[in-house]
């Protein structure tokens, strides 16, 4: 198994190799060279595989770079953090055809720890191989900053800079990246929105010399090890449905810069089953514009009580529009530099196929959290009441939950009049937050990681 770049027909890379450079040299985004299919033996009715097991089995489609026992050992590593490894993302019904799959059992409590802890000890097989320390560079809108710092905290070789919006994230979504007391850590503030911290990530890595230099990785999904890894869950959604209902579920997906729903498709072009995957959006809806319009407009950035999906360039945007091409690069090079010239893109001839998009405003999510807990006694995080916007009621749904509702305490409280705790995030109010105020532009930050080379 190879990787290509969308945007060139460079030389297709080992899964190790695509991993550790993140971005593609052209700018470009990195998929399999063509997509296997799922083992028959994890779709068939009545099996359920324990967690690990099946990330395993999924991954070594994937990664030929190491051995069976070295991917086993990953895995059970990367998964070992877990609430309950063996259910690493449990099932929950809420009435005979509608089920919630949650993702927040995890380390930092968001489904960013399934592709992240899975990263972390990649980075750690990395300096291990080559002997190299390295210098992991990301973005966040909340979550993945947090999963991120989580998984590579204390990690002899790494160093992590991690920039995100100033007074966009929740409190304790920063707090889980400020108070690690980890000294590889540093968490950056930066002025604007997420989509400015990632336009700095990405020309960081566009500078070659730079990215060389400083060994630079990246955690966001950007790099694809951590959508694959997200595609996991899917499966293993799909292997707790009751079998009448495994046939062609909907899969409801709150997402903001396309990753979680990019990975549930790429299962089902491997063979899982689906009826539509449904992109719930906030307030910034340029996925829900795209998915119901054919333009992808990029916009302002408007804060939302759904602070990780306050995003209007979705990276991975650009790895659908490779399939749309049939996996023409240059075609895909030319309409990503139209975008980035215009600020827009117009697909007039764009059929989603299988994918429908829904959004929410700000009132909707109260309204839609208050109403979850009334009629199915379950308490939605803000992202994930997005995603009970308007179901559809022609197949079972299957929700992802993608964080635990105590990371957003204000805006439950708002809906609900009381506020949901949890003791991991308790326990981070005694400690003391540490933040680097070093610059909002890409130069700033350049000279700042320098500092820290050897």
């Amino acid at each position: 198994m190879h990787f290509v770049s969308t945007r060139s027909h460079a030389t297709p890379l080992s899964f190790t190799d695509a991993f550790a450079a993140g971005l593609a040299p052209d700018g470009g985004l990195y998929l399999p060279e063509s997509l296997p299919q799922l083992p028959s033996s994890l779709l068939q009715a009545g099996v359920r595989t324990p967690y690990p097991e099946l990330a395993f089995e999924f991954l070594r489609l994937f990664d030929q770079s190491h051995s069976e026992t070295e991917l086993h050992d990953l895995v059970a590593r990367s998964y070992a953090s877990f609430e309950h490894p063996e259910r690493a993302a449990p099932l929950v019904p809420l009435t005979e055809d509608l089920h919630v799959l949650e993702l927040f059992h995890g380390p930092t409590l968001a489904f960013k720890d399934f592709g992240l802890q899975l990263v972390g000890h990649l980075f750690e097989d990395q300096i291990r191989r080559t002997g190299q320390p390295i210098h992991v560079l990301g973005a966040t809108s909340g979550d993945t900053g947090a999963a991120a710092i989580h998984g590579l905290a204390h990690k002899a070789g790494v160093k992590v800079f991690i920039l995100f919006p100033k007074g966009r994230v929740s409190p304790l979504q920063e707090r889980q990246m400020t108070c690690t007391g980890a000294e590889n850590i540093h968490p950056i503030p930066i002025e604007g929105s997420f989509d400015d911290a990632q336009r700095i990530v990405k020309e960081l890595f566009g500078d070659l010399e730079f990215k060389k230099e400083a060994a630079l990785s990246a955690v966001n999904s950007i790099n694809l090890a951590r959508v694959l890894a997200q595609s996991i869950y899917y499966l293993a959604a799909w292997q707790q449905l009751p079998p009448s209902q495994q046939k062609a579920p909907n899969w409801i997906v709150p997402t903001g810069n396309f990753g979680n729903i990019l990975a549930g498709w790429l299962a089902y072009k491997m063979g899982l089953p689906a009826k539509r995957f449904v992109i719930a959006t906030n307030r910034n809806d340029i996925l829900h514009r795209l998915f119901t319009q054919g333009r992808y407009t990029p916009g302002a950035v408007h804060p939302s009580l759904a602070p990780s999906m306050d995003i209007q360039v979705a990276s991975n945007f650009e790895r659908y529009l490779f399939f749309l091409n049939q996996g023409d690069p240059e075609k895909t090079a030319s309409q990503m530099k139209q975008l980035k010239e215009e600020n827009a893109l117009v697909l007039p001839d764009f059929d989603p196929d299988i994918f429908t998009a829904t959004k929410s405003s700000d009132q909707d999510i109260q309204r839609l959290i208050a109403e979850v807990d009334q009629k199915y006694h379950y308490l939605a995080d803000p992202h994930t009441a997005c995603a009970f916007q308007d179901l559809p009621e022609d197949a079972p749904n299957v929700i992802l939950s993608t964080a635990h509702p105590a990371k957003f305490p204000d805006t439950i409280e708002q809906a609900l009049g009381s506020r949901p705790t949890h003791p991991t995030l308790e326990a981070l109010q005694a400690r003391q937050p540490v933040t680097y105020e070093v610059g909002s532009d890409a130069s700033s930050i350049r000279e700042f990681i320098r500092q820290s080379l050897p």
